[in-house]
């Protein structure tokens, strides 16, 4: 346990940040997996919607320091990858 001012604050910041943390992670993943859905029911148009969301809430994540910056990407980069497979396949 914390016994002086400073360590009990440090406490209190980092209880915040982990439930900030954690909210945000959740989002992300409710946002990929409505994503997923969309695509294995093959609806493009919210699929393509869907993607253009989840981008930018992973990209985000990334910057507040969330998920790792390569976490990111690679995740951005197999959603994309699994969008056009089934939409842009020549």
């Amino acid at each position: 346990m914390a016994n002086h001012k400073s360590a009990i604050k440090r406490q209190k910041q980092t209880i915040n940040e982990t439930k900030r943390n954690g909210d945000v992670k959740s989002s992300v993943k409710t946002a990929i997996k409505k994503f997923k859905l969309s695509l294995s029911a093959k609806k493009a148009e919210e699929s393509s919607k869907l993607i253009k969301e989840v981008v930018p809430l992973i990209q985000k994540a990334a910057s507040k320091g969330v998920l790792h910056n390569n976490n990111a990407s690679r995740k951005i980069s197999r959603l994309t990858l699994s969008f056009n497979k089934v939409y842009h396949t020549n």
